[in-house]
Parts: C-alpha cells; structure tokens; sequence
C-alpha cells in the first residue's frame, strides 16, 4: 500500500506542477518550517533577488511576497521554493513526504543557512530523501556557470567560522532538485544594503549568484 500510496502523491505532484504553469509559476514562495528556528529571517532578501533577476536576466517573476508551509498542497504551486534560518528545523513525516513529492515531481529548493542551520537540517533531509546522500557541487556544475560566471563554485558573502562556503544537494535523474547552501550566506547579501553594510561589490556577487540559482531552478 505504501508503494501505491509514493505513486500516487507523485502524480498528484506532477498534475500540480503543470497546473501551476499556467498560474502563478512565475513566482517564488518562502517556506515556512517547524521546530523553532526564524524561517522569516531576511524578509527583503528575496524581494530585491527577484527584482535584480527580472532587471538582469529577462526573468518576469511576481515580486509579490508568498510564505508556504512544508505540509501545504500550495508548495505545489510555485516552481521554487526559499528557505533560510539560524536555528532548528523539523519536518513531520508528513511534510517530509510533501516534500519529497514536490521536489521528484519537478519542483526546486533551495535552502540557504543563515548560520547555525546546517547541524538541524542534516537530519531533518533524511526523513526526504532516505535513499540518497546529498552531494557537494563541483565549480564545473552549470548553476555556477550562467548567467554569471563562478568559477570557483559558491562565493564567500559573510564570515563566520573561517570555514570555506559549500554548495551541497540532491539529484534526482540528473537534475538538481534541492540546493544547500552554507558558509555563504547569500541571503545576507540580498538584503537591503542598510542591514548587513555590505561593500556594493559584495553585494553584487550574492544577488549574481542568487539569479543563477534561480535560472536554474526555472530551466531545469
């Protein structure tokens, strides 16, 4: 029953994906999670991401604000997926489906550690993707590689702990479905530059490699 059940919500998530295309695909939700950490942290780092890219890179995205939960059918309807945090995280076996339903149905997404994320999440994953590790990405993978070249793979945003930034994930039939991102903090540099003071230049490098993400999770 179980196996039926798996086949099931996966088509469920593939007939909402392709519903969403022709909805409100063009838009990008922050996910909401459990547990106690600040899901809500860096309130105006996506909406200045999606301005940049829609000035940049020719993207149309809704810079509308959208918060979904990890349990909620909702997640369905947005091609992307944003979370960030500095505290704990906890997935039910419920959401962890959910989850899992979206993201092998064609859904995208990325997590960015705000500090202090990555000691939760590890476990938290596992409950997703039990049959998989994830994967740290070479320089050489293509979301480093356009629009904006890097090619050193993940840019340094904010220092921490002297540790170098990783760009970790998991594939599922050759694409990336879910990228984390740590010892970076890129969504510090997506800020409104009052928040962090961040040179321009810094600045710059975050939200260039914020639209390649996103031209990644919007073309593949």
């Amino acid at each position: 029953m179980q196996i039926v059940s798996d086949i099931v919500r996966r088509y469920l998530g593939v007939v909402l994906l392709i519903a969403a295309s022709n909805l409100c695909a063009q838009q990008v939700a922050v996910l909401k999670y459990g547990g106690g950490g600040d899901w809500y942290a860096n309130p105006t780092a996506l909406p200045n991401l999606i301005q940049f890219c829609n000035a940049n890179i020719e993207t149309d995205i809704n810079t509308a604000s959208a918060t979904v939960g990890v349990g909620e059918s909702s997640i369905f309807e947005y091609p992307m997926l944003h979370m960030t945090g500095h505290g704990n995280v906890i997935f039910t076996a419920e959401e962890a489906m959910n989850l899992r339903t979206y993201l092998l149905g064609g859904g995208f997404l990325h997590i960015d550690d705000n500090y202090g994320m990555a000691e939760f999440l590890d476990k938290e994953l596992r409950k997703v993707f039990p049959d998989r590790q994830w994967e740290e990405l070479g320089a050489d993978h293509p979301i480093f590689q356009e629009p904006y070249s890097f090619p050193d793979g993940l840019p340094k945003i904010h220092e921490h702990d002297g540790e170098r930034p990783q760009a970790m994930g998991y594939f599922h039939e050759g694409r990336l479905v879910l990228l984390f991102t740590t010892e970076s903090d890129l969504g510090d540099g997506w800020e409104d530059p009052e928040v962090h003071n961040d040179p321009e230049a810094v600045r710059l490098k975050a939200l260039q490699m914020g639209a390649n993400i996103i031209n990644y999770a919007f073309k593949n």
